[in-house]
């Protein structure tokens, strides 16, 4: 599905700690020209007309995860200015904090996506240190943190 990329984008994310609060959950997206090796991406998507940003990740984790959320809480809103295959993007997006049921297993699995893609998630360490993908939306790196217990 192609996107236009004129428009500024509204999305509802989550951040979902690990059992042991050392790993978070993740999309793994494949390589762009941006990004040879591919990028990692905090779950959600669109918000779409007449919606909440707690509906939409309420909506958008029940299609793509077939899981339900416990202990919602947002953690804060990001403006995301980003370079994707060539071409300029920009999203605001609301983000939130909670587990899921059920939850993810420690190998991760998948996403779909609403045109039926499916998109591999997986636990990221939280540290980072040992990760060269980069995490998108970049300006969420500090609730990531906040998030995890």
């Amino acid at each position: 599905m192609s996107v236009d990329r004129s428009i500024v984008r509204v999305k509802a994310m989550i951040v979902v700690p690990s059992a042991d609060g050392s790993h978070h959950l993740v999309s793994a997206n494949g390589r762009t020209r941006e990004n040879p090796l591919g990028f990692h991406r905090l779950i959600g998507g669109s918000v779409e007309l007449g919606e909440t940003f707690e509906q939409a990740i309420i909506r958008e984790i029940d299609e793509e995860l077939d899981a339900s959320i416990i202990d919602l809480t947002q953690l804060g809103v990001v403006e995301s200015i980003f370079t994707y295959e060539g071409a300029l993007g920009h999203e605001v997006v609301a983000v939130f904090a909670g587990r899921l049921d059920p939850e993810p297993p420690k190998g991760g699995g998948t996403l779909t996506e609403s045109d039926g893609t499916v998109v591999p998630v997986l636990w990221r360490s939280l540290s980072d240190d040992d990760v060269e993908i980069p995490l998108y939306p970049a300006a969420a790196r500090d609730l990531v943190s906040a998030a995890m217990p």
